[in-house]
């Protein structure tokens, strides 16, 4: 893939007029500072506020701007997505409108990328400006991250990320899954992944556009793409162990009851009804819910088998 720019900074934003210039600006002195080429894509993810026409002013002063806008409001992931198909340079940075993320780390994550080799480096606010509302959740969260993932970063939620270009070109970002972009990569085959220590700005304007929600849903959305990462190619091999060993334990236990209902009767012993018996209908639902969970894993890997993506492989080289 042949790249025109060094560098695409993406920064997604909802009414973040305030610090829409000034954040160009110190990004614009980083990069003239390190003879940079660039591209800066601003997404408008349906502000209500004056950011649009502030990014149409500064895209007629300097051609390294970009814009994207929602009619509405669609989420970070979206907005990630639709600029990251479009990006031109060989890394891209990601970071946010608030001016909490300093563009002075730039120049490391890029160096880091292309001098260092990895394939995403992800940044890691060790000093924050938060009040312990966010902090003490935001700890759990990247503690269940690490365990669940496998992937041993600090700060999964940091929205200063730096990537290869072939890896934002090779996931796909819905819902909330913007928090686990490392996740995504590391099952789409790009397991290099660093970490940076980033300096963390207090908030100059305006307020944060998360509320707590995001600590009852990204747990789910990890759920989701650790599931999706290990099973998602071979539903069968997670739906249909599952559904086999529960069918395999009630069968056993039901001829465990019916083996010994017959020795009685042979004997000429009384012998209560089987249907008297819990452990008959733990046995019974066990066979259901094992039939259940194998019929969903074979319907599951038709669905994929009918997938155009199923063997959509990324081929980096080919001779």
């Amino acid at each position: 893939m042949n790249h025109k720019l060094d560098i695409s900074v993406v920064i997604p934003l909802l009414n973040e007029e305030e610090s829409l210039r000034e954040l160009f600006d110190w990004i614009h002195g980083v990069m003239e500072e390190h003879s940079f080429s660039y591209e800066v894509i601003f997404v408008d993810d349906g502000s209500s506020d004056d950011s649009w026409k502030i990014i149409e002013a500064l895209a007629e002063q300097n051609t390294a701007i970009r814009g994207i806008k929602f009619q509405r409001n669609y989420g970070k992931s979206a907005a990630l997505q639709k600029a990251f198909e479009i990006t031109k340079g060989k890394v891209v940075i990601t970071m946010d409108a608030d001016l909490q993320d300093s563009p002075e780390e730039i120049p490391e994550l890029y160096r880091m990328i292309v001098e260092e080799g990895f394939d995403v480096v992800s940044g890691w606010k060790k000093k924050r400006y938060d009040p312990l509302s966010k902090t003490i959740p935001t700890k759990l969260y990247n503690w269940t991250a690490r365990r669940l993932s496998g992937i041993y970063l600090h700060d999964f939620n940091c929205g200063l990320k730096a990537y290869k270009s072939i890896v934002v070109k090779s996931i796909e970002l819905y819902g909330d899954m913007h928090r686990y972009v490392p996740v995504l990569a590391k099952y789409a085959g790009f397991a290099n992944i660093g970490e940076k220590v980033v300096q963390h700005q207090a908030r100059k304007y305006g307020t944060s556009k998360f509320g707590l929600n995001r600590f009852v849903h990204g747990p789910l959305d990890l759920l989701t793409v650790v599931f999706m990462g290990k099973f998602g190619k071979k539903p069968m091999h997670f739906f249909g162990v599952i559904g086999s060993l529960m069918f395999v334990i009630g069968f056993i236990l039901a001829l465990y009851l019916g083996a010994g209902k017959l020795i009685d009767l042979i004997q000429g012993n009384s012998a209560p009804l089987l249907a008297s018996r819990a452990e008959f209908f733990i046995s019974l639902t066990a066979m259901i819910l094992g039939g259940q969970f194998f019929l969903a894993g074979f319907i599951a890997e038709m669905i994929g088998r009918n997938s155009s993506s199923r063997n959509a492989y990324l081929i980096e080289k080919k001779l």
